[in-house]
């Protein structure tokens, strides 16, 4: 009777330490996926990304206006394509020095111009 009670008492410690490694196991998960989706969402939400893609993409493609959806001004995006498309190309222009203004502006004026000011145009 001894030996099946020293069997169930082992049996105890080791579900015992089981469950608590399997605990601290669940919690080291949960602190690695919220540092991965804080500086996931942080690479994503970087001012410096979209003013790098948007002054690229304004040189680049400026007539299609793709710089403009890209920083969430679909509306002024949409007008620049019309333009562009009616102008036979010309009004392309606008959208390359677009690029250039915006490549040339310090990430904080980028910032409080264009996604906090919401300025669309120059």
């Amino acid at each position: 009777m001894s030996d099946e009670k020293n069997l169930g008492d082992d049996l105890n410690d080791m579900l015992g330490d089981a469950k608590e490694g399997a605990k601290k196991a669940a919690n080291e998960a949960k602190e690695t996926a919220s540092e991965f989706a804080s500086n996931a969402k942080q690479t994503f939400d970087s001012t410096d990304n979209k003013k790098i893609l948007a002054g690229v993409l304004g040189i680049l493609f400026g007539g299609l206006g793709i710089h403009k959806f890209v920083l969430g001004y679909n509306k002024e995006g949409v007008i620049l394509l019309i333009a562009t498309i009616l102008t036979c190309g010309i009004a392309s222009i606008v959208g390359f020095i677009e690029g250039i203004i915006y490549l040339t502006k310090s990430d904080a004026e980028f910032y409080q111009t264009y996604q906090v000011g919401k300025k669309p145009w120059f």
